[in-house]
């Protein structure tokens, strides 16, 4: 038989079948994935392929996990040298953004697209909690929102408290499988709650086959709101560190410097303090954002705040 894992709990899976039922599942031996090493070897979105066990239990063993499309990942908080899957397969990323209580960096925003551009994922930042802004940080918010839409990432501005924006989000979540990401505290739970209503009732369900009832976040899951439209709820994370982008290939992922790699003076140009560098330059003339510089300097010598 052929599913998708919808949670993964490190030992025990669910999987969903092509007909929509539940499968408590396990891994049939070890899974090493080629060129990664992960805390985990399944993740939710992965397809898979199993049998179900004829013990009575109504347990299943996956044998198969097919290729992944993309996949976003994170260095592992528990394994130092070990990398953990976020998801797997998915559409489209949407990043939980706050200005006030908590504020996000700019460092954590730009690592997370970062992630989703080196795995061709398309990414929306989502700036929560517009209800707590005066008018400064409304403007600031409008300033930051037309920065990464000039780079090819747009955003919506929405209230969990109340309920403004929800139907936005609805609109680019139909039709595909989207992961939910972002600080603990930036009201990702609340947003979910109202873009699927009667969550408690599918958390319940899953609960039930997973983990025998005891319904936790501490792991993502998978949730269908509508025919082919799914979310993927994801912990809150606090540290976000990249993974296997080489430093010679970092600026290829941010696409305002991707575009000026051919115009630097040197074909190694690190961007950093090159003679005839276009991307220094273009930061001089306010082509690319400070901001952005500097999140890409601090991930080029390693010493970003993942927070």
């Amino acid at each position: 038989m052929k599913g998708v894992v919808v949670k993964s709990t490190g030992s025990w899976y669910l999987v969903r079948d092509e007909e929509g039922k539940l499968h408590r599942a396990r891994l049939r031996g070890k899974f090493k994935i080629k060129g990664l090493k992960v805390s985990n070897p399944l993740a939710v979105g992965d397809r898979v392929e199993f049998e179900v066990e004829t013990t009575g239990e109504d347990t299943a063993v996956i044998h198969t996990i097919e290729e992944r499309e993309n996949y976003i990942i994170r260095q592992s908080t528990h394994k130092t040298a070990y990398s953990h899957i976020i998801a797997a397969n998915v559409d489209l990323a949407l990043l939980i953004v706050t200005l006030v209580s908590p504020r996000t960096s700019f460092g954590f925003i730009d690592r997370f697209l970062v992630t989703a551009e080196a795995y061709d994922i398309p990414a929306t930042l989502i700036f929560n909690k517009i209800d707590l802004y005066d008018e400064d940080i409304k403007n600031y918010q409008r300033q930051i929102s037309h920065m990464y839409a000039q780079i090819g990432y747009p955003s919506l501005a929405v209230s969990a408290a109340n309920n403004k924006g929800i139907d936005d989000i609805k609109a680019i979540l139909h039709g595909k499988t989207t992961l939910l990401s972002g600080h603990s505290g930036v009201g990702k739970s609340s947003l979910i709650n109202l873009i699927v209503p009667d969550l408690e009732l599918k958390t319940s369900e899953i609960s039930y086959f997973s983990d025998k009832g005891v319904h936790t976040t501490t792991f993502a899951e998978m949730f269908e709101i509508d025919p082919e439209t799914f979310v993927i709820d994801t912990p809150g994370i606090k540290e976000l560190g990249i993974v296997d982008i080489p430093a010679a290939e970092l600026s290829h992922f941010f696409p305002e410097m991707r575009e000026r790699l051919n115009q630097c003076r040197f074909n190694n140009c690190t961007h950093f303090n090159e003679p005839g560098c276009a991307v220094i330059e273009a930061v001089r003339h306010n082509e690319i954002s400070l901001t952005r510089y500097e999140s890409y300097l601090s991930m080029l010598h390693g010493q970003d705040n993942r927070k």
